[in-house]
Parts: C-alpha cells; sequence; structure tokens
C-alpha cells in the first residue's frame, strides 16, 4: 500500500484546466483593485465580493498611505483572502485588473520586489487555507465596482490632509 500523502489543500486553476463554474459549490467571487495616485503616491485598494448568484455580500475598502500601486494591488487579494477565511468562505474566485498580481500568484511571473515578496508570501499562505482558489485577470472595464471602491478609498485618505497649492515650504 504506497503511503498516505496529505492533499492538497488549496485548488488552483489556470486557464488550461478544464473550465469550471464559478457559481458551482458555494464560490464567492472576490473582484479585487488597488491604485496609486503617483508611483509612489496616495494608495488604496477596493473588493467587491458577491455570493454565487450574484449578491453583494461586502465591499471592502482601505486608505494605505504612500504605496505603490503594486502594493495596493496585493493589499486587495490580501483583504479579499481574510475575508474569505474570517468568514468561513473556503472557496473563492479572485477577479483582478492587476496582470503582474495574477501572472505571479500562478506562478508565471517571479516575484522580484523586496517590498511585494511578503504580501506573496502571506496571500499564498492563505490561499493554502482554502479548499478551492482560482484567480483571473481581467481588463479594468470588467472590474468596475472594485475600482470605484479603491478610489473611494484613495479619496477618503487624502481628504485627511489639506491640500496646498503653489511652492513648498
Amino acid at each position: 500500500m504506497p503511503p498516505r500523502t496529505k492533499p492538497p489543500q488549496a485548488t488552483l486553476l489556470w486557464p488550461a484546466d478544464p473550465p469550471v463554474q464559478p457559481a458551482a459549490l458555494n464560490t464567492i467571487t472576490a473582484f479585487c483593485d488597488g491604485g496609486a495616485r503617483g508611483n509612489p503616491g496616495p494608495s488604496g485598494f477596493g473588493v467587491y465580493i458577491e455570493d454565487e448568484r450574484g449578491r453583494k455580500l461586502a465591499e471592502l475598502s482601505e486608505f494605505l498611505g504612500i504605496r505603490t500601486n503594486n502594493f495596493a494591488e496585493y493589499s486587495g487579494l490580501l483583504a479579499a483572502l481574510e475575508f474569505a477565511l474570517r468568514y468561513d468562505h473556503p472557496r473563492l474566485r479572485v477577479v483582478s485588473d492587476s496582470e503582474l498580481m495574477v501572472k505571479q500568484i500562478k506562478g508565471q511571473y517571479k516575484v522580484k520586489s523586496p517590498d511585494l515578496r511578503p504580501l506573496y508570501e502571506e496571500a499564498k499562505r492563505r490561499i493554502e487555507g482554502l479548499n478551492f482558489f482560482q484567480i483571473q485577470h481581467v481588463l479594468r472595464n470588467k472590474n468596475r465596482e472594485a475600482d470605484r471602491l479603491a478610489n473611494e478609498a484613495m479619496d477618503r485618505g487624502m481628504a485627511k490632509r489639506p491640500i496646498t497649492s503653489g511652492a513648498f515650504r
């Protein structure tokens, strides 16, 4: 009898895999976006989460301070993963317009940035806590709600500081 091995905790699907109905088996979908006004600059993320029938479960957004766009994108992914784990949704589909982040999570690109490496590693650790995980890249127009939430987060954060014009003192 062959030795028993622990089955993987997360199922990772790439485009070459057979199609999976994202609505099947109570899979929630998280639309994630992050942005920075300047790079680095004032940044934030937005995550719009819906159930298998397309009903809104949550809207998450946070101002992150002065960060890069890629840092904000990963922060959105981490928030979606935290939501899924905290609220007992073991099946998560993530939709993002960040080609870099999606390809890094899929292992198609290396994570060269020392600032992104810890975020990437934390994302992979959280993914292992799920029963099912799928991530896909979409164009920005397919990610409007998350983009709106990310922009609202940046607007909130920037309103906390007085905006001045003219020369810096």
